[in-house]
């Protein structure tokens, strides 16, 4: 069925639930993993150094040093290669092949990319729920990649709770 699955995770509330879909779909496929990861200065919850003055016009550089940003960048990279590290020890103790990449930039594109460079036959990723504005100012990442995916996409909604009841 899937030789090669790519999964892209952030540290959203939704990850752990793409993870373990990911793991146990890998596991009763025999298929192997690909934990991917996008470092993007412009979403939150990374830092970035431009912002807005009160009452600027344009964006601005803050005063703080450069080298500040940087360590706080590099200190972000490390905290995020330790958490793939350990997803991948996770999945590969569970009897999953996987491996894992960190890249920054764009998170549609940068998912595409590495889709059709590993070769994967399936991508996996969450999906926030951004619609109107939000989705139009914003872009959507999980739209982009079913537009512009090489391969199968698999969009994973994040679990809801619900009132009703179910009957069985």
């Amino acid at each position: 069925m899937y030789d090669k699955i790519l999964v892209a995770i952030d540290q959203s509330e939704i990850s752990q639930h793409i993870f373990d879909e990911a793991v146990f779909l890998a596991k009763a496929t025999n298929a192997e993993m690909m934990l991917l990861h996008i470092l993007s200065p412009l979403e939150d919850p990374y830092i970035s150094p431009i912002f807005m003055q009160p009452d600027a016009i344009y964006p601005t550089v803050p005063p703080a040093p450069t080298d500040t940003y940087i360590r706080q960048w590099e200190q972000i990279k490390q905290e995020r290669l330790e958490w793939l590290r350990s997803l991948t020890n996770t999945a590969t103790d569970t009897g999953v092949k996987t491996g894992f990449t960190q890249n920054m930039g764009d998170a549609g594109r940068i998912i595409c990319e590495v889709a059709r460079s590993w070769p994967a036959d399936l991508i996996m990723l969450g999906r926030r729920g951004r619609a109107g504005l939000s989705e139009f100012f914003l872009g959507s990442v999980s739209n982009y990649v079913l537009h512009h995916a090489p391969c199968s996409v698999m969009v994973i909604q994040g679990k809801t709770t619900s009132n009703s009841t179910v009957t069985q």
